[in-house]
């Protein structure tokens, strides 16, 4: 004689023969959307998966309090937590990140740094100011701003012939383009390393904006001594508007975490942190796609144009650029600090 099933395993295929399909056609449309994305779903299944999701959510609370067997609570677990993720997770795509990145986030983030922007603008001005007097009345200064791998022999004891020649192609090209490459590594770290040092209280990000400066001051009053100064300005600033710029926002970054753990008003300074280093992490992310770009303009614009007023002229073109990507009013744009 064949044993009958225990009371309790009857009461569970009740359970589940009772339910069973509705579980069914909420994990096939789960599945479906995972496969692709929710635009496989038409407009009835999307009504329905949250429906279907409440129903097994209901299921698996009586299964818990009845104790039904672990393989059926198991189930309606696992089934609960994929249809939530799609009821109430993120369902947008990389491109759809993207998209708000650079339309809304990123430039949202830049424009409320503009104090700290202003402020690192003026730290890097002034770094400029200082290394180039002090270069203009001592060339010696020249070494103590300008490390000897960074000049490549372009330093005070250089004729004014050899530094002619590095900015207009001909005899020394090929340095300075190693000079170019060795500037924008140096200023690729000087960037990440003012945003990752703020939280020092804005202490070492203004040290590095100044030096930043200083150096770049230093190598503009070698070359204007020699009457280079407009040369080496379009030679420089046709990717150096987008490098120094990236420089700028992220020594803004650094000083508003650094200020943010200084000043923290009536939060706690992790809080304090945490909410700067949103608008900081954002507008840093922006900086690597900035200095990305001017190693594009440093590669090849650069190389490709030779005329110094040309030169002027894509650099006032990017400059334009930045301008209105960041600072142009939007219509559609949050409310910005």
């Amino acid at each position: 004689m064949t044993d009958a099933p225990a009371p309790g395993l009857l009461k569970s295929q009740r359970f589940r023969q009772a339910r069973e399909e509705d579980w069914r056609r909420l994990e096939r449309l789960i599945d479906k959307a995972e496969q692709g994305s929710a635009a496989r779903l038409t407009d009835a299944e999307i009504l329905a998966v949250p429906v279907l999701y409440r129903s097994t959510l209901s299921a698996l609370s009586v299964a818990r309090e009845t104790s039904l067997d672990q393989g059926l609570i198991d189930y309606l677990e696992t089934l609960s937590a994929r249809a939530y993720f799609f009821v109430y997770g993120s369902r947008a795509t990389i491109q759809d990140w993207l998209a708000s990145f650079f339309r809304h986030d990123w430039p949202a983030s830049v424009r409320g740094l503009w104090r700290e922007t202003l402020a690192s603008a003026g730290l890097m001005l002034l770094g400029a100011m200082v290394g180039a007097w002090l270069v203009t009345h001592d060339p010696e200064w020249f070494y103590a701003f300008v490390p000897a791998e960074m000049s490549g022999g372009r330093d005070p004891g250089a004729s004014t012939e050899s530094l002619r020649a590095t900015l207009d192609g001909t005899s020394e090209a090929g340095g300075l383009s190693a000079f170019a490459a060795f500037l924008f590594t140096h200023n690729a770290q000087v960037a990440l390393l003012a945003f990752a040092l703020g939280f020092a209280l804005c202490v070492p990000t203004a040290l590095l904006v100044l030096y930043n400066g200083a150096t770049l001051g230093a190598f503009f009053a070698l070359f204007a001594n020699r009457g280079l100064g407009v040369e080496l300005g379009g030679w420089l600033l046709i990717h150096g508007v987008t490098e120094l710029f990236a420089v700028v926002l992220a020594g803004a970054a650094g000083l508003r975490i650094g200020w943010s753990v200084a000043f923290p008003g009536r939060k706690r300074r992790l809080d304090a942190a945490v909410d700067a280093g949103h608008t900081a992490g954002v507008a840093m992310a922006g900086v690597v796609v900035m200095l990305l770009c001017a190693g594009l303009l440093e590669g090849f614009g650069r190389q490709l144009i030779a005329d110094t007023w040309l030169r002027y002229g894509v650099a006032a073109a990017t400059a334009l650029l930045w301008g209105v990507y960041f600072y142009a009013p939007r219509s559609d744009a949050p409310h910005d600090r």
